[in-house]
């Protein structure tokens, strides 16, 4: 089996960067089930603490939590008997930072509006779709599959042996327009890859 690959510039749709900016961050997944989970639980620890605590100082303990145990056992606990603790609690606590702070990948790609206070985005596995079946429309090519890169769209072509290389350009020229169609922003240029059965 043998592999051409052709960069096809023409292809690629270009960036709108204040629309891509503005559709990027309203189509960003929220991580509220994190967040929620998160929260719920520091809540109801620091508030049942702080309840037992003022409880206390008003002379009628709740006894939801034990303070005085947890007040003595710190006392009599040293830094080295603690340490490995420290550092899980460092690192689960750097780790809900890092979530909260790093967007997540969202699952939609943005599609250029005409009014910049609407916001559209397809499915990632539509676009695959709808590429792939342009890509298969052109004359000769048995199969196609997509890869969604970061920069780029990957499109791989079967066909036979009687093809030639300039397949490429033309399966270049329909995945473009279809693009171009749909409007996507920010998807990159177009890598075409042409793999030939027997050859």
């Amino acid at each position: 089996m043998t592999t051409l690959q052709q960069i096809v510039p023409g292809a690629a749709v270009p960036a709108r960067h204040t629309g891509l900016r503005r559709a990027s961050r309203a189509l960003r997944p929220a991580r509220t089930l994190p967040g929620a989970l998160v929260a719920l639980t520091l809540a109801t620890g620091l508030g049942a603490t702080a309840a037992e605590i003022v409880s206390g100082l008003l002379g009628h303990p709740l006894g939801w939590v034990p303070v005085n145990d947890l007040v003595e056992l710190a006392g009599k606990t040293t830094w080295p008997e603690t340490s490995t603790a420290a550092v899980a609690a460092v690192g689960a606590g750097t780790a809900m930072l890092l979530l909260a702070i790093v967007p997540g990948q969202s699952r939609l790609v943005p599609v250029e509006t005409s009014d910049p206070r609407i916001v559209i985005g397809i499915t990632r596995s539509g676009l695959r779709r709808t590429l792939r079946a342009a890509a298969q429309k052109v004359s000769g090519v048995d199969r196609a599959r997509v890869r969604l890169r970061r920069r780029t769209i990957e499109v791989t072509v079967r066909t036979g042996t009687e093809s030639s290389g300039t397949m490429l350009r033309q399966v270049g020229v329909a995945v473009g327009d279809r693009l171009a169609g749909v409007g996507t922003l920010g998807t990159g240029e177009v890598v075409v890859r042409l793999r030939r059965k027997g050859a």
